[in-house]
């Protein structure tokens, strides 16, 4: 790595093109480590940031589409006789297979955070003779995903890279672990979508004869069980994480990117962001959620009901949880601080605006209201909880196990709620 980072400081930019259009053709050089040397170099003023960019971008995207192309002119003979020399034997080739028929397309765009996966999609897709313009759009767009990424997070991180690159090279993986989730998610709804919704309204409506009551809402009662699931696997690796004391790493890492990358002139909105959290916004939110079920919801009691409980709950949730794991904070201003695994503030605001969503989502059918709801909570508390680390006062743990158990709580409600929907709505038409 010293001679690649040698050249990297004498040749910039066409080092940068060629080692990474070699490694796409699947010789074995360190794309990743390259990239977040080139970011560091950046960082020290050796380069500029929009044209590394530009020159990582061209070398990934010139060797796929290389790749792509030996593949399909070659085909199956080139992969018999000399797929071996590239890591695609037949072998690799029946396991991309599998890959593509479980993930789809979509597989493309995440394949470049998956080792051994990367090097050979291009060889692969060509010789499956995939149509070339499909593969374009997703490969491309993620090779520029990719190199951004990690040619940002070098030059973010700066000269304690080497210090951090392993845990962050281990964070990219399980980011593109739970992105191929998600896109198998995704995937397997499209595919299989009467068949899980059907599945699903027979475990939430076991014993019911008339559940088809729950007519339009079926996507997000699926939706908020599919959350529950993930929730509830994050929340106890999270709680396996915290009882092992693994959480050192990803908080020092977590907190000098937030620090690096928002200096001393955001405290003024640092201050507002962390007015998200707290009753300056719930208060009105919960207030104007409450008059807006009363004055159009069909269900008003039973909303209202579980709105309070929501909001209740949830601090009766979180004050318990802090008191049981009882984790020692961060020290700001000289003082100590306690209790605040998980984050106080960002559990409340996944809890309340993600209630409040919900019932936009659930009684609203104009997209843009929907995508717009969506957005503005997971806006909301990414800024709540960037406030918190800002000011050192939550470790961003701590915030991450507020998102975490912030979700596991409104997911079972939404669930609960719906459910006694039907079973409400069954026992009038009895």
């Amino acid at each position: 790595m010293n001679i690649v980072t040698a050249w990297l400081e004498q040749y910039g930019y066409g080092v940068i093109f060629i080692a990474l259009f070699l490694e796409m053709l699947a010789l074995p050089l360190p794309g990743e480590m390259l990239m977040s040397y080139t970011g560091l170099f950046v960082f020290e003023g050796k380069l500029n940031l929009p044209l590394s960019i530009l020159s990582a971008s061209a070398g990934v995207t010139a060797g796929i589409t290389l790749s792509y192309w030996i593949g399909h002119w070659l085909g199956r003979p080139f992969v018999h006789k000399y797929g071996h020399r590239v890591h695609l034997g037949e072998e690799q080739l029946l396991r991309m297979n599998i890959w593509f028929e479980k993930y789809g397309d979509k597989l493309l765009f995440v394949a470049y955070f998956i080792p051994g996966i990367r090097h050979i999609t291009g060889y692969f897709c060509g010789v499956t003779r995939m149509p070339f313009r499909k593969y374009a759009i997703y490969a491309y767009s993620g090779a520029i995903f990719w190199v951004s990424l990690f040619i940002s997070l070098g030059r973010v991180l700066g000269p304690k890279w080497e210090a951090y690159h392993q845990t962050v090279n281990r964070y990219m993986i399980l980011f593109g672990v739970a992105s191929a989730l998600l896109t198998l998610l995704i995937y397997f709804y499209q595919k299989h979508r009467q068949r899980a919704l059907a599945a699903l309204m027979v475990l939430l409506t076991k014993g019911v004869r008339h559940f088809n009551s729950l007519g339009k809402v079926r996507f997000l009662v699926l939706s908020s069980f599919a959350a529950f699931v993930l929730f509830v696997s994050l929340m106890l690796g999270l709680i396996q994480d915290f009882l092992a004391q693994e959480f050192n790493r990803f908080d020092e890492v977590a907190s000098y990117v937030v620090l690096s990358v928002f200096g001393p002139e955001w405290k003024d909105l640092m201050n507002g962001f962390a007015l998200l959290g707290s009753i300056y916004l719930y208060g009105p939110l919960i207030a104007i959620t409450a008059i807006w079920i009363i004055l159009s919801a069909r269900q008003k009691l039973l909303e209202l009901s579980f709105l309070f409980w929501v909001v209740i709950g949830g601090e009766m949730l979180d004050e318990g949880l802090r008191m049981l794991f009882h984790r020692p904070g961060p020290v700001a201003a000289g003082y100590q601080i306690f209790n605040t695994f998980p984050s106080e503030e960002t559990l409340t605001s996944i809890s309340v605006c993600g209630f409040s969503a919900f019932l936009m989502l659930r009684h609203y059918s104009n997209n843009l209201i929907r995508i717009s709801a969506v957005l503005a909570v997971i806006l909301l508390g990414l800024l709540v909880g960037v406030s918190r680390i800002y000011f050192k006062v939550q470790f961003p743990s701590d915030v991450a196990a507020g998102y975490v158990f912030g979700g596991v709580w409104i997911s079972l409600n939404v669930i609960l709620l719906e459910i006694l929907r039907i079973l409400q709505t069954n026992e009038i038409m009895a």
